[in-house]
């Protein structure tokens, strides 16, 4: 069983949560090329290793949050609450 630790609510089930996705930084508002957001909207890394991910708790306190996680133990570091 995989357990997320939510800053809120304390350990859950992965069953609770739904995966958002990696964290990837926004491109400038600006001046985007169509490349850039193509990227942004599209493209992961998908690393085997350590990665920022955000989660929402749908089951739960129903909030977004970010968790290091690494893909292949599926191990996680201290969460983090978004505002």
């Amino acid at each position: 069983m995989i357990e997320l630790p939510c800053p809120w609510c304390g350990p859950r089930n992965v069953s609770e949560f739904r995966h958002v996705g990696e964290v990837v930084p926004r491109p400038d508002a600006e001046q985007p090329a169509p490349e850039e957001w193509r990227a942004y909207l599209y493209l992961r890394a998908n690393p085997a290793g350590w990665t920022e991910e955000t989660w929402f708790h749908g089951s739960g306190c129903r909030r977004y949050f970010r968790v290091s996680r690494h893909t292949v133990s599926n191990e996680t570091r201290a969460p983090g609450a978004m505002r």
